[in-house]
């Protein structure tokens, strides 16, 4: 029994030395940023759409250079790149209507979401954690009805709202294992 709290003990501290010394100072960036995005969601909303189409111009214009070089006379191969360009450029010059389409995407995700969850429910069923499963999956399927139900009018609020909330707790959650990783390492010393 010993050597099995041992041996635990050891995989734990293992775990936590994979998320290094910055991880209470990152974990407390994403809570601010969590913090203003709750507070501004809007704000957040546009940001993380210019963020988005950023990644697609970008994608776009190596995977233009890519074509170019390699195969530059392949209309198909075009294709690609031009609907990237085209997707991010269309997203920063209609924000709002960006915004909308990004709410639809994480309606899609939050009923495939809780899908998931009531499966993974079913399957653990009558072990523990299938309750918690069960619940997530209501809780996605609640959160996809609200974004649907004030569509497309809520989607700058919602769309900001949820990805501060998500902020939110991932910094929250690096700030505890960080400080857990604090305390072990202080208990070590002694």
């Amino acid at each position: 029994m010993k050597n099995i709290l041992m041996s635990q003990e050891e995989a734990f501290k293992k775990q936590l030395e994979s998320f290094g010394p910055n991880t209470m100072i990152v974990g407390a960036l994403l809570v601010v940023l969590g913090l203003i995005g709750i507070i501004l969601p809007a704000v957040l909303s546009i940001f993380t759409l210019s963020f988005i189409a950023s990644i697609l111009i970008v994608g776009g214009v190596l995977w233009a250079y890519h074509t170019y070089k390699e195969n530059p006379g392949s209309f198909a191969d075009w294709l690609k790149p031009v609907l990237l360009i085209l997707t991010g450029a269309l997203l920063l010059f209609f924000p709002i209507q960006g915004v909308a389409s990004l709410a639809i995407f994480i309606t899609f995700y939050l009923l495939i979401d809780s899908y998931s969850s009531f499966s993974l429910a079913h399957s653990r069923y009558p072990d523990s954690g299938w309750g918690w499963m069960t619940f997530n999956g209501v809780v996605d399927i609640a959160l996809a009805g609200l974004f649907l139900y004030g569509w497309p009018q809520t989607s700058l609020l919602l769309v900001g709202l949820f990805v501060g909330i998500s902020l939110l707790f991932d910094g929250w959650a690096l700030v505890v294992i960080g400080w857990v990783m604090k305390k072990s390492t202080k208990d070590d010393k002694r």
